[in-house]
């Protein structure tokens, strides 16, 4: 599978770039599957009084909640990204929002005082508000997903890297 992340302030375009590349790679036949990480400290599906904190609380180790249309795993820690992708099995994962993992990076950003600041050596390309702005950055492109998905999508296929659970 191919793994890079789409990562950025808020409001700086991510969520819309990776649905824009989730939609052009499943029009070129690609499986794509996504993880999006959250940095809101109070962020929990698990909630205080819920049944799953109640069978939690009685002691379960692991809980999955069983809907009509979604099945969700809850584990009570953060898992390190390679252990979350050993659940993925798709030609392509999008990582939203996650800086902590060595693949290669599209940084979304709202200005160019974003851009230096989020800056890091695994970008290949910028996205998002700031490309409405300019078109190149030191030696980078610009790729505004809404305009020009197909550039972005043919640039992710040619710099994504395969990667394989140990």
């Amino acid at each position: 599978m191919k793994v890079f992340s789409v990562y950025g302030y808020s409001k700086s375009g991510k969520t819309t770039t990776v649905e824009m590349l989730t939609k052009e790679l499943i029009r070129r036949n690609y499986t794509v599957g996504t993880v999006k990480d959250i940095h809101f400290e109070q962020f929990a599906i698990d909630t205080e009084g819920s049944n799953t904190d109640r069978h939690r609380k009685a002691g379960a180790e692991l809980v999955t909640a069983r809907g009509l249309y979604e099945t969700d795993i809850l584990y009570k820690e953060r898992l390190p990204i390679p252990e979350i992708l050993k659940f993925y099995t798709q030609d392509f994962v999008i990582l939203e929002g996650v800086t902590d993992f060595d693949v290669p990076k599209i940084l979304c950003a709202s200005n160019l005082d974003d851009v230096a600041i989020r800056m890091h050596p695994s970008v290949f390309v910028l996205s998002g508000v700031i490309s409405n702005e300019i078109a190149s950055y030191e030696n980078l492109p610009v790729i505004n997903a809404l305009k020009d998905m197909e550039k972005l999508t043919d640039l992710v296929e040619e710099v994504a890297k395969d990667w394989e659970p140990l």
